[in-house]
C-alpha cells in the first residue's frame, strides 16, 4: 500500500451505461447484479464491487466469512435516478440510491446512467452505492458500536473510492459534501461527540452529520497517530462512557479540535491511499443472459424485492400472473413468482409455485423456504395446538438447511416458528436465531428479535452487543427502543426488568 497524495478537485467519474433490451445477470462471491446492456459491461459493473469489496476488506483487516456465498447483496440496476426514486416511494425525492439489509436478502437499486457525470460536486451513483456496501460490511463485521458522526462519516470516507487503471485510490475528498463543508453551518465537534440519535435530526442537521462526519473521519484515519486516538475513543465509548467525554479523553479540547478540523479543510491538498489492484484478489464473476421469463418478470421482481405490504402487493401479484402461467418449466420465475403470491396473501398460488419450482429443481432452498411459509401461516391463521402440523412445517426450513446451512432467512424462520405457534422456542431454535444474527447482524429487525430474545434470557452482555448499533444509528427511530434498552441495562436492571421498562411489548415479526 503506498501513501500518495490527491489533488482535491479529483473525483471518479462514473461509467454511463448505454441503453439496451438485454438484461443479465452477474454473480460474483458477495454480490448478485442485474443490470441491462452487454455482458461484458454488466460483468465489469460486478468485478468493480468486488475490487471494492477487496480494498475495504483489506483496509479494515476483514477476514472471510463462510456465509457470505449464502447471504450475498443483490444489486439491481435500474435505468436512472427516477426509477430508483420511485422504487423508493415516498420520502425518495433526493435519493439517488439506496440499500436493505435483510435476512431475505440485502438489495441495493443504483442508476445506471450518471445524471450529471461531469459535476464533480454531484451525489454520483458510484458513490451512493459504495456507501451503502460500506454500511454493509462494516455492519457485518464489526459488533463495536458506532457513534452517528463516524457510523455515516466512515462510510463517507470509503465510498470515495476511485479507480485508475492499475489502482484504487482510497481516501479522496468527498466534493459531493463541498457544499455543506464550505457553505453551511457545521456541526461543532462537540455537538457531534453529545448528538442524541434517539431525538429527529432536521435535514441541515443531517446534511452536517455526513459532511462534518466525512471531515472528522478523514483527518483520523490517515494519520497513525490520531487513528490511536479514535480507536482509544471508539472503546470507552462502548465501555459506557458518555461521547463528549470519551471524545475529550482521546482528541483533548474539543474547541482545539475544531480549529485543527477547519485548517484541514482548507489544506490545497488531501492525502489518500493508493491501493494496486493486484493486491487485491481477483474478482471471479459468471454472467448469463436472463431467460425469456426473466425478462418480463424482472421489473416486477424489483418492486417485489424493494418491499411490499399485503395492499401494495396486489398489482404486482396481477401482472405477475400471466407471466408465470407462460413459463411453468422456469424455475427462477416460479421462484419469484411464490414470493409476490406470499406477499399478497396467496398461499395457495405460493405452494402451487413453489411446487413447480420443486419439481424443476429440487434442490432449490428458496422453493423449500417458501413452502415452509406457505406452511407456517396455514397453521398460524387455523390457530393449530398440534405439535404434528408444526413439524410438518418446519421440516421444509430443516430441508432447506441440509442444502445451505447458512440460509440465514431459514434459520429466522425456525425460530420465528415458534413464536407463531405459541410455544416457547427451543434451545435449538434460539442457536438457529444466534446463527442467523451473525450472518446478517445488517437486519435491523433481526437484530432486535435477538436482543429480545437475549433479554428474555437475561443474557445481558450480548443483548447489549446486538443493540449497540441500532442505538447509535444515526437512521434510528425517534424513541429509540434499543437506546431505552440499554439505558435500563445501564442502570442494573435485568434484562426481563429492562423490557417492561419500555412500558409497552416489542413486537416480533412473524
Amino acid at each position: 500500500m503506498r501513501f500518495g497524495k490527491i489533488w482535491v478537485s479529483l473525483l471518479a467519474l462514473a461509467v454511463a451505461q448505454p441503453v439496451a433490451a438485454e438484461w443479465y445477470e452477474a454473480t460474483s462471491k458477495h454480490f448478485i447484479v442485474y443490470a441491462q446492456g452487454s455482458a461484458d459491461l454488466v460483468q465489469k459493473r460486478a468485478e468493480r464491487l468486488e475490487w471494492f469489496d477487496g480494498l475495504v476488506r483489506m483496509f479494515n483487516a476483514i477476514p472471510a466469512n463462510e456465509g457470505d456465498g449464502s447471504n450475498k447483496l443483490t444489486v439491481y440496476v435500474v435505468a436512472d435516478d427516477s426509477a430508483v426514486r420511485r422504487l423508493f416511494g415516498k420520502g425518495g425525492d433526493h435519493i439517488a440510491g439506496f440499500y436493505q439489509g435483510r435476512a431475505s436478502g440485502s438489495v441495493a437499486f443504483t442508476p445506471a446512467r450518471d445524471e450529471r457525470p461531469d459535476d464533480i460536486n454531484a451525489l454520483h451513483p458510484q458513490v451512493v452505492l459504495f456507501h451503502e456496501y460500506g454500511h454493509h460490511l462494516l455492519l457485518g463485521n464489526y459488533e463495536t458500536a458506532l457513534p452517528a458522526w463516524f457510523g455515516e462519516g466512515y462510510p463517507e470516507f470509503l465510498s470515495t473510492a476511485r479507480f485508475d487503471k492499475d489502482a484504487i485510490w482510497l481516501g479522496t475528498p468527498a466534493q459531493h459534501r463541498a457544499y455543506d463543508l464550505l457553505m453551511a453551518a457545521p456541526l461543532s465537534a462537540e455537538q457531534l461527540f453529545s448528538l442524541n440519535m434517539s431525538q429527529k435530526l432536521r435535514d441541515t442537521q443531517t446534511a452536517a452529520l455526513y459532511a462534518r462526519g466525512w471531515l472528522l473521519t478523514h483527518y483520523l484515519v490517515m494519520d497513525p497517530t490520531r487513528k490511536a486516538q479514535l480507536d482509544a475513543y471508539l472503546r470507552a465509548l462502548n465501555a459506557g462512557t458518555p461521547g463528549a467525554e470519551a471524545a475529550r479523553a482521546a482528541f483533548g479540547d474539543l474547541r482545539t479540535l475544531d480549529k485543527s478540523l477547519s485548517a484541514y479543510l482548507h489544506k490545497s491538498t488531501m492525502a489518500a491511499y493508493r491501493i494496486p489492484i493486484e493486491r487485491l484478489p481477483k474478482p471471479v464473476v459468471s454472467v448469463r443472459a436472463l431467460s425469456p421469463g426473466e425478462r418480463e418478470m424482472i421489473t416486477l421482481r424489483m418492486r417485489s424485492d424493494r418491499g411490499v405490504n399485503r395492499e401494495t402487493a396486489q398489482p404486482i401479484l396481477a401482472e405477475a400472473t400471466p407471466i408465470a402461467e407462460r413459463y411453468p418449466k422456469d424455475a427462477v420465475v416460479q421462484g419469484w413468482f411464490a414470493e409476490m403470491a406470499l406477499d399478497a396473501g396467496r398461499l395457495d398460488l405460493a405452494d402451487a409455485a413453489a411446487d413447480r419450482a420443486l419439481a424443476i429443481d429440487p434442490k432449490s432452498s428458496q422453493a423449500l423456504v417458501y413452502k415452509a411459509q406457505v406452511h407456517l401461516r396455514r397453521a398460524s391463521a387455523a390457530h393449530a395446538t398440534d405439535p404434528a402440523v408444526w413439524r410438518e412445517a418446519r421440516n421444509w426450513l430443516l430441508r432447506a438447511n441440509k442444502i445451505d446451512t447458512n440460509d440465514a432467512y431459514a434459520l429466522q424462520l425456525f425460530y420465528q416458528s415458534f413464536r407463531m405457534a405459541g410455544t416457547p422456542p427451543t434451545d435449538n431454535a434460539k442457536a438457529a436465531l444466534r446463527r442467523a444474527h451473525e450472518l446478517v447482524p445488517q437486519d435491523e429487525g433481526l437484530a432486535l428479535t435477538y436482543a429480545v430474545q437475549m433479554l428474555l434470557d437475561d443474557k445481558r452482555d450480548a443483548a447489549r452487543l446486538a443493540l449497540r448499533p441500532l442505538a447509535y444509528s444515526a437512521h434510528s427511530q425517534t424513541d429509540n427502543p434499543a437506546a431505552r434498552l440499554l439505558a435500563a441495562l445501564d442502570a442494573g436492571k435485568t434484562g426481563p426488568q429492562a423490557l417492561a421498562a419500555l412500558g409497552a411489548p416489542l413486537t416480533i415479526e412473524d
